[in-house]
């Protein structure tokens, strides 16, 4: 946590006031880039221990409406099972109401992150469409392919978008004495 605390306590601790600051105003994916929340979420995510990461996560999916985290959870479970990693209580069908639980949903999330800890940026870059829908090739896009070459795709589901500036943001307030 050292290098998040250099990051919050020094220059940077304006832009990170800013940048949490406008995740708080309106609806979590407005006036922040996709570019923006996957630069943030990949500066602070890795320096977070498990516990703060899960209670950021929590605090960031519980500002989403039910729909979409059902959505998130289906990105995080397809893409979590392409890289091998299995949760022995999800379902095949993908379709799991827990997911509507912003608690269940930040577990899960803890869980990837824990034992992966890149895996939620390189699973949010492969979800693609507007709206926060899955393209016609599903989480993965045209090709099929799904990884660190797709995360262009993420700028523009608001949904990828809203899950990795909530945990970002955050946990930024957590550091910056806000939460």
């Amino acid at each position: 946590m050292g290098l998040l605390q250099q990051l919050l306590g020094g220059g940077q601790q304006q832009e990170y006031q800013d940048f949490v600051n406008r995740y708080d105003q309106g609806a979590p994916y407005e006036g922040i880039t996709g570019q923006e929340a996957l630069n943030r979420y990949q500066q602070i995510a890795p320096q977070l221990p498990p516990d703060v990461y899960q209670q950021s996560a929590q605090e960031a999916f519980s500002r989403m409406a039910p729909q979409d985290r059902i959505q998130l959870g289906q990105y995080l479970q397809q893409g979590a099972q392409q890289q091998g990693i299995n949760f022995p209580d999800m379902n095949r069908d993908g379709i799991d109401d827990r997911m509507q639980d912003p608690n269940y949903l930040a577990q899960m999330a803890g869980q990837l992150h824990q034992q992966q800890p890149g895996l939620m940026s390189q699973i949010l870059g492969g979800a693609v469409g507007g709206g926060g829908q899955m393209g016609g090739g599903g989480m993965m896009g045209g090709g099929g392919q799904m990884g660190g070459g797709n995360i262009g795709n993420m700028l523009d589901n608001p949904i990828a978008k809203a899950a990795l500036a909530g945990v970002a943001a955050m946990a930024a307030k957590r550091f910056l004495g806000q939460g």
